[in-house]
């Protein structure tokens, strides 16, 4: 491994339908999307295990118990740890809170960027090692789909309105203010909504 001493963190829920991709429910319904979340999170897994970059930690909600997690472990080569309570700037503060007391840093990313691929995490891991603050992967919805850090920042997250498009803007103004520097990634996009589904099908269709 090229980055021994840092963390990749793989933040999923359960694939509950009904409870996951719910604005893709009108058009694929529960059960389907609710699939489509699970094949994210394995191709999010695949993709950050096969890196070989640094350890991988799939942090689980709402339950570490969960036979999918479990399944997941057992598939990859990752530890499972239990997400904490609250919005997701708190549970994304606790969970790097928990991670850089062990670690020199950590990248997080979420599972709805089908793009993110070895590069990115190997770019961001690098401009962490380097010294830079604070890494930033953008989606193309306005949030950002990869963050790492070298130290815990609650700043960073706190009271965001979360799954808005101003949050990757809104972060970048926070750092800007503090003289925080930071590196950021290509532009991906993260795949939430039908219209987004649909540009991903015409990507992955087979000519003909």
């Amino acid at each position: 491994m090229k980055f021994p001493q840092s963390r990749i963190l793989v933040f999923a829920k359960e694939p509950e339908p009904g409870r996951v991709k719910t604005r893709l429910t009108p058009l694929l319904g529960n059960q389907q999307a609710a699939d489509l979340h699970a094949r994210f999170v394995h191709n999010t897994l695949e993709t950050v295990c096969r890196a070989g970059l640094s350890p991988v930690e799939l942090w689980c909600s709402p339950s570490i118990e969960a036979a999918f997690f479990r399944g997941c472990r057992q598939r990859f080569d990752i530890t499972l740890h239990q997400q904490a309570p609250g919005d997701l700037g708190k549970r994304m503060h606790r969970a790097l809170c928990d991670t850089l007391g062990r670690s020199n840093s950590a990248v997080l990313v979420g599972t709805d960027c089908p793009g993110l691929c070895a590069t990115d995490l190997a770019e961001g891991l690098d401009a962490l090692a380097r010294g830079t603050g604070v890494v930033l992967g953008p989606a193309r919805d306005g949030g950002y789909y990869l963050v790492g850090l070298t130290q815990p920042d609650l700043h960073l997250f706190d009271n965001l309105e979360w799954g808005t498009a101003t949050i990757f803007a809104d972060t970048v103004k926070r750092l800007e203010n503090r003289g925080i520097d930071y590196h950021c990634l290509a532009t991906r996009e993260d795949v939430d909504t039908p219209e987004d589904y649909q540009r991903l099908v015409g990507k992955t269709a087979s000519p003909g």
